[in-house]
């Protein structure tokens, strides 16, 4: 097997004790921060170029706070800041050689939820969630930031300066229903069907990817 085909893209959300993020504004934040290092690379061009080339976008979340957070943000990458959520992303490592103060982060215990329900989508893009699953919020989190990748994926260069130009948002919402949820998979959009390494059936169809950009995009399921 190809080394490249081992490479993962490190996220760390910051959860601490008494001012944990909101569920919904850190899935928000994961996926702009997936879409910020797909949108400038910059000094780490190299990295992304292999870790995409593979076609398998492999995230893993791990949380973080304190002076573990402090280490986090020491090393390469960048955060997103949104509303109440931190993400930090890090340029693609090979799955088995993470960087120190990144490999003893933990990836259980992201369990975040909402202390409200989120209003309504601020605009498109809108990451779907299946309202079939449950999902921890790292686990959704790096779902939805392959649904922001496979939308970034299938836009052309007018619709990515567009969307650069509203600050690459995006907005994370559950599906209001199983047929709704069905309804978009089956309308040409972006849609993440899980491995399975963790968490949920190999195969299961995560989160759909919905703007007006997108209909039709891609083969239909």
């Amino acid at each position: 097997m190809n080394e490249t085909e081992l490479m993962v893209l490190p996220l760390v959300v910051r959860i601490e004790r008494a001012a944990p993020p909101e569920r919904t504004d850190a899935l928000e934040a994961a996926a702009m921060a997936v879409l910020s290092l797909l949108d400038g690379p910059g000094e780490w061009a190299a990295e992304l170029h292999a870790w995409q080339s593979t076609g398998k976008i492999r995230k893993v979340v791990r949380r973080a706070r304190g002076a573990e957070w402090r280490r986090a943000a020491a090393l390469p990458g960048r955060t997103i800041e949104h509303r109440t959520a931190e993400v930090r992303v890090h340029p693609p490592v090979p799955l088995d050689a993470w960087p120190k103060d990144l490999a003893r982060l933990q990836v259980g215990g992201t369990e975040l939820s909402d202390t409200a329900e989120p209003g309504e989508p601020s605009g498109p893009p809108v990451l779907w969630e299946n309202p079939r699953l449950t999902m921890s919020a790292g686990k959704a989190m790096a779902q939805a930031g392959h649904a922001a990748q496979l939308a970034w994926w299938a836009s052309d260069e007018a619709e990515r300066a567009a969307w650069r130009a509203d600050g690459l948002a995006v907005s994370v919402r559950a599906a209001p229903d199983r047929d709704d949820f069905d309804a978009k998979v089956a309308a040409g959009l972006p849609v993440v069907r899980d491995a399975g390494f963790t968490e949920i059936e190999p195969g299961s169809c995560t989160f759909v990817a919905e703007a007006p950009w997108l209909l039709g995009r891609v083969a239909r399921s």
